[in-house]
């Protein structure tokens, strides 16, 4: 493993899964001076995942390599797989790079990204895929820092990024970077589709009209959620983001009506779209959804569950 200077053999290196999230509720409750929005979410980790494996590379060199697998990986999954860099512009790379001037490492990494998240869809792909790597950084390179002090430093690239280190469901306020992590959110199953476009963030914020009177409601639907009461959870299950959305993606639209005459409860815009989702009763409902969306045509459909914590840890494989 790594020394003092993040050094290594080159022979082994640790893979880690990075979930996708699904906003349950997203209220916009003000503009803040700094730009951003000031929010309150009830974010869960989902089954749906990207892979990542990370070794430590001689000084300074820092590499991503980005391969497709699951439904971006077939023919009319080629719609979603979108542009994804490799080079500095990837958050991927960012974080590492951050990750190892604060700390003092010299040593690079080498990152073999499969990517099953869609890009452009509101699951935070990227987000997650940024967190994975700084978590396995501080471990390859040997570095004593706790989870809370890599969200702080996360929270430099984006504002998505620091819930990825709660390891759980949890309430996210601020912009995204304060998090309150919750236990006991069972791990329904969830279907999430997504039109063939995606949405840019700012867009979909700037068409929104935030509204304070809106705080607390994730926090209500959490209350629910954990005490197991589907039926009070769904009608406070709101995204203030889905009318903008809506307007500026027609197919945004017209999935969540497709979703909602294929059977779903209660569709729903995840972050700032594109990708609608529906928490399931069953994994019969779930599967019969799922069938219905496909059979319709609708590029990306992906069915799985909301996950009570992270997928894995890190963990050390052989070169």
């Amino acid at each position: 493993m790594a020394g003092n200077n993040g050094q290594t053999d080159g022979t082994q290196g640790l893979l880690v899964r990075a979930p996708a999230k699904l906003n349950l509720s997203l209220a916009v409750l003000d503009r803040r001076p700094d730009g951003f929005h000031e929010i309150e979410s009830l974010m869960v980790p989902v089954s749906l995942h990207d892979r990542l494996r990370v070794q430590v590379q001689p000084a300074g060199q820092f590499s991503l390599a980005v391969r497709f697998k699951g439904r971006l990986a077939h023919g009319v999954g080629r719609q979603l797989a979108r542009d994804v860099p490799t080079d500095d512009s990837n958050l991927v790379i960012q974080a590492a790079r951050l990750l190892a001037a604060r700390a003092g490492v010299t040593a690079g990494l080498a990152i073999d990204l499969e990517k099953e998240i869609p890009s452009g869809a509101g699951l935070a792909g990227g987000s997650s895929d940024a967190a994975a790597t700084l978590m396995a950084a501080a471990q390859l390179w040997n570095l004593d820092w706790p989870m809370d002090r890599l969200a702080d430093l996360a929270a430099e690239l984006g504002s998505d990024i620091p819930w990825f280190f709660a390891q759980a469901p949890g309430l996210v306020a601020g912009r995204g970077e304060q998090v309150t992590p919750l236990a006991g959110i069972k791990p329904l199953p969830v279907v999430i589709a997504c039109p063939a476009e995606g949405l840019a963030t700012g867009a979909v914020y700037a068409g929104c009209q935030p509204d304070a009177s809106r705080r607390g409601e994730a926090a209500a639907l959490a209350t629910a959620l954990t005490e197991g009461s589907l039926r009070r959870a769904l009608p406070l299950m709101r995204n203030m983001l889905e009318p903008p959305a809506r307007r500026l993606l027609p197919a945004v639209d017209q999935l969540l009506e497709v979703m909602g005459r294929a059977g779903a409860v209660r569709p729903l815009l995840t972050g700032s779209g594109s990708a609608c989702f529906s928490l399931c009763r069953t994994l019969t409902e779930a599967q019969r959804l799922a069938a219905r969306l496909d059979a319709a045509g609708w590029p990306g459909v992906f069915q799985g569950r909301v996950l009570p914590g992270r997928v894995d840890a890190p963990q050390l494989v052989d070169n």
